[in-house]
């Protein structure tokens, strides 16, 4: 876990009713109850670690629409929205920054993906604009490398993932949630298909409407009632430096991305790389996966490892009077690869001169949860009357995180979605109709 998240205090008591029950306390369960409670409805917010601490806090930070798919587009333009007018009314600094996002390649294949992208933009109204060669250099200098062209995304921008989901629930709280960490919820009170409650390891939470917002964790918790949800999750790493010369906010180059950090540090990562772990969920749902693994082959590495025995994709069974899975391990935090973070740190070094003193202060593994087709899940489960869904972001969770709560929390109220969710609905997964991957 990064010790920079930024830690909140729990409410003492758990309530007997509320109106809805938010699981997971990321992004998008944080937005939602925001939300929710926004429009006067009583929220209750179970995390079983603590909130922000899985992937929402180990992310870029990046909240972008350059270079979404189309599905995505109208969720990224809200999303923006969104992170301005929570920027300005919870009353804490989120990080959001408006400084737009840099991109540069030396692929001819991927410049000429970029551009083509450029028509879908207009029709969506994305101010971006496409570099050659001699603006590219001149705004992302790199040593040994001569850009063929490039992106800037000019109304683009950055949160601070160490900070966002913990500010967003303090501001959802203030308007009357309530905010239960190193609380599990074990499963569902049912009753004739329709929910009654949530069953937490510290009591029953009586409501009649839950949103499954647990990331990675969130096909185990479907399943457990017979649900199926098809999901993988991909292991990455990234570091953060000590702070260091400005080169820019945020920088993507097909080897590395960087993401200038409020103190002056930077994230930092590998470009579009992956290590996928074999685990009996993943075996479960590896033939709708298949897909998305052979288009991006080349990006993904393939082991076995602990999480074949632990963790959310093993095989896991229990009772909601026992002991769960998801108390078991509060906080998924993966080890780092380590030959990975030698390989990103001599990438930048080479690439930036500026930075050839860089140090790193921290580094830090996570589960990013992906669908097969790359496009959230926000979605009703049609076999549970008042279970709902909001999962498999597939990297794109931090920056479209707000927007996707907003349309959560419309489906969950009865009330209709700020946009059209039907690219979300969980049955596009189950129906047998083909799996059209997104764009990355």
């Amino acid at each position: 876990m990064s010790p920079q998240l930024k830690k909140i205090a729990s409410n003492e008591k758990l309530p007997s009713e509320v109106d809805v029950v938010v699981i997971g306390g990321g992004i998008i369960g944080a937005a939602a109850t925001y939300f929710m409670s926004k429009q006067g409805y009583k929220v209750a917010l179970i995390e079983k670690g603590l909130v922000g601490c899985e992937q929402s806090s180990r992310n870029w930070g990046w909240c972008r629409q350059q270079n979404r798919d189309e599905r995505e587009l109208p969720t990224s333009g809200l999303s923006m929205r969104l992170w301005d007018e929570m920027s300005r009314d919870i009353g804490f600094d989120l990080g959001f920054r408006r400084c737009g996002l840099r991109y540069a390649t030396d692929d001819p294949k991927q410049l000429a993906q970029w551009d083509s992208w450029r028509d879908l933009a207009k029709q969506y109204g994305v101010n971006t604009v496409m570099l050659n060669a001699k603006e590219a250099n001149e705004m992302i200098p790199a040593k040994g490398r001569t850009w063929l062209g490039g992106v800037h995304s000019i109304d683009d921008g950055k949160g601070e993932p160490a900070i966002a989901a913990p500010m967003i629930a303090e501001g959802a709280r203030a308007l009357g949630a309530t905010i239960h960490q190193n609380c599990a919820a074990r499963g569902l009170d049912i009753k004739n298909g329709k929910v009654e409650g949530v069953i937490t390891e510290k009591g029953t939470v009586k409501t009649s409407k839950v949103l499954c917002a647990a990331g990675a964790w969130a096909s185990a918790f479907c399943r457990h009632h017979g649900i199926s949800f098809p999901q993988a999750s991909v292991r990455q790493t990234a570091f953060r430096t000590k702070p260091i010369t400005n080169i820019g906010e945020a920088i993507y180059t097909s080897n590395v991305a960087l993401t200038r950090r409020l103190d002056g540090s930077y994230t930092v990562a590998i470009s579009g790389t992956a290590l996928l772990e074999f685990t009996p969920q993943g075996i479960r749902y590896a033939k709708p996966f298949m897909p998305m693994f052979m288009q991006r082959l080349k990006a993904v590495q393939v082991n076995i490892g602990s999480s074949f025995f632990k963790g959310p994709e093993a095989f896991n069974r229990w009772t909601n009077d026992g002991i769960s899975p998801f108390e078991k391990i509060r906080i998924l935090d993966p080890a780092p690869v380590k030959s990975n973070l030698r390989k990103t740190m001599e990438t930048v070094k080479a690439l930036f001169p500026a930075l050839a003193e860089m140090e790193m202060a921290e580094s830090w593994g996570s589960y990013v949860d992906c669908t097969p087709d790359a496009i959230p899940v926000i979605s009703p489960i049609d076999q549970i009357d008042g279970f709902f869904l909001a999962a498999g972001t597939s990297a794109h969770g931090f920056g479209l995180g707000p927007g996707l709560a907003n349309v959560a929390a419309d489906m969950v109220l009865g009330n209709t979605p700020a946009i059209d969710a039907s690219s979300y609905h969980l049955s596009r997964l189950l129906d047998g109709s083909k799996i059209r991957v997104g764009a990355i």
